[in-house]
């Protein structure tokens, strides 16, 4: 039952004890056997969901007025109140879980996202608080004491002998090249 998936159906005329009855065996029978599956482990919740629909329509069901050749069966306990449903309850909080984890991390993503880099404009100064590899440059006031670079223009060949040379996300249209020049030189 690991690689090959089956799946049951119980047709008949059913009154309602015993078409619960049938129910509450089959969904518990799901619950502990459904999971085993390669594929099954993905498509046994939307089986239980489906399921319930069957219950619906059990619960429009008449109740037996007289009883036929045998007495109708007993429900006996509800689906969750049976081993099986408990032991069902940790694959199925599993994938709840799963389910949920999903928008709440998108969510969370939108809102706590890594900041857009700061566009540094020739004139401008700016501290590096990354390393060079991995630059986090930061726009300062020229005055300021944590002011380590001016930002300037490259000349013909380039940046001057001294100078570092930003990343060009950091230059507003992305593509620019700008140069850092120490402060203090």
């Amino acid at each position: 039952m690991i690689v090959i998936m089956r799946t049951l159906r119980r047709r008949g005329a059913f009154c309602r004890p015993c078409g619960t009855a049938l129910f509450r065996e089959m969904q518990a029978d799901t619950m502990l056997q459904g999971w085993w599956g390669l594929l099954s482990v993905f498509i046994t919740p939307f089986v239980l969901l489906v399921n319930l629909s069957a219950r619906s329509a059990l619960r429009g069901l008449p109740e037996p007025t007289t009883w036929g050749w045998r007495p109708p069966l007993d429900p006996g306990k509800p689906v969750m109140r049976r081993p099986a449903g408990l032991v069902a309850a940790v694959p199925l909080a599993a994938v709840a879980c799963a389910l949920l984890a999903i928008p709440v991390l998108l969510v969370i993503g939108l809102f706590v996202g890594d900041e857009a880099p700061q566009k540094l404009t020739v004139g401008s100064c700016a501290r590096n608080d990354g390393s060079w590899s991995a630059q986090d440059l930061r726009q300062e006031p020229c005055g300021s004491p944590d002011a380590e670079f001016e930002v300037t223009e490259p000349g013909a060949e380039g940046c001057a002998t001294g100078d570092y040379l930003a990343d060009l996300e950091y230059s507003a249209d992305g593509a620019t090249t700008l140069c850092l020049h120490p402060v203090g030189r």
